[in-house]
């Protein structure tokens, strides 16, 4: 019998007249997520993708990589039996007879509608056969074993197990963002969230190299590396922040100069967004986490840009964020020591409720545009 790869997708499906565009767009992901495996002999059938497998995959592999295809709900590894009954209840017994198992229970999807079995007739006999058979009890609710059966036009796949995924929109259909990344946990779990809605991040980074560690970029672009599992390709641009930062220490409130610094991120990224095309920026801040995250600094740093900022991780908390961090493989790279440039020159006691007239009297005595632009020009930018 011939095995397959049973993908599953489910917002998708609610598209209506758009379905076909998301569709192309998450086959042509799992075509690039699985290029190691050649030319996949895949196919789109009956609100699923199916994909003819080898025998010498690497399956364990395969999952893990689907599995960082945003727009899938859940994969299976199923054989396809013919559209008869009694094939499909031998191919069950043979399948089953060497598990272990006490209860059991049979589910039927049927979207083959001239197939002559009903869904519940097919889970009542199959049931039957396999209660006889192997002595067993059918259990509805706790079960050991779940027999799914998927009639879809001329396929009848059986499966034990469905691998549950992240779904989502596939990564390509949101247009492009700009994530503000740091060294951190957060901002890679917002980078991860916004391809989880579509989109296609390129990263910015803001280093203050020499006087913060050469360590700290590398561990960016560990991190990029990671997040880049789940988009296929990906651009990171690390800003030279060193020289602003030192003009900010001339023109800013020492209580200010956290809001000062993010103001002049915020701008920068925003031309990087002109000149990729992007029309908003993403952030990893979380309402109230740190001193530069209360409602009023958020403002008054916002206020810098016209561009939307969108913060996926707003409402959360540390251990959430953590737990997905963990989930996406960042995690361990993100607790890595480290000394990003807006802990440099910090101050004692930030300023939590920021006087947005006072950040615009001080930046109107400094001319920073030519600034910008120069160091625009010096950024490093780097292709995976």
């Amino acid at each position: 019998m011939q095995q397959y790869i049973l993908i599953h997708y489910g917002e998708i499906y609610l598209k209506g007249a758009n379905r076909k565009f998301f569709e192309d767009q998450l086959i042509s992901n799992i075509r690039q997520a699985l290029l190691e495996f050649g030319s996949l002999r895949l196919k789109h059938v009956g609100g699923r993708i199916i994909i003819m497998s080898e025998p010498d995959w690497d399956y364990e592999l395969i999952e893990t990589k689907l599995k960082q295809v945003f727009g899938i709900e859940y994969i299976a590894f199923a054989y396809n039996v013919d559209q008869n009954y009694k094939k499909i209840e031998k191919a069950i017994g043979q399948f089953i007879k060497d598990k272990k198992f006490q209860k059991f229970r049979i589910t039927t999807r049927r979207t083959n509608k001239k197939f002559p079995t009903h869904s519940h007739e097919i889970d009542v006999k199959i049931g039957d056969f396999v209660r006889k058979k192997f002595k067993k009890k059918v259990d509805l609710e706790n079960f050991d074993l779940n027999i799914h059966i998927d009639i879809v036009r001329e396929y009848v796949f059986i499966y034990f197990d469905k691998i549950d995924c992240r779904g989502g929109l596939p990564v390509g259909v949101s247009g492009k963002l700009i994530c503000l990344i740091s060294g951190g946990i957060d901002s890679p779990v917002a980078a991860n969230l916004m391809q989880k809605r579509g989109a296609e991040i390129i990263y910015v980074n803001f280093d203050s190299y020499p006087a913060t560690p050469q360590e700290n970029r590398e561990k960016v672009k560990d991190l990029v590396k990671v997040l880049n599992n789940f988009q296929f390709k990906s651009k990171l641009y690390l800003v030279p922040f060193l020289d602003i930062q030192k003009q900010i220490l001339k023109i800013a409130p020492e209580d200010y100069r956290v809001i000062f610094y993010r103001r002049m991120m915020y701008r920068l990224a925003a031309q990087i967004a002109q000149n990729e095309s992007s029309l908003a920026l993403v952030s990893g801040e979380s309402l109230g986490q740190v001193a530069s995250q209360t409602i009023e600094n958020i403002y008054a740093i916002s206020q810098a840009v016209t561009l939307p900022v969108l913060r996926p991780l707003i409402g959360t908390n540390k251990e959430e964020v953590t737990d997905i961090a963990k989930l996406i493989g960042t995690y361990d790279i993100s607790i890595q020591p480290f000394t990003d440039c807006c802990s440099l020159y910090i101050p004692k006691h930030p300023v939590t409720h920021a006087d947005l007239n006072l950040i615009l009297n001080s930046e109107k005595k400094w001319r920073y545009q030519l600034l910008l632009k120069k160091t625009i020009k010096n950024c490093e930018i780097i292709n995976y």
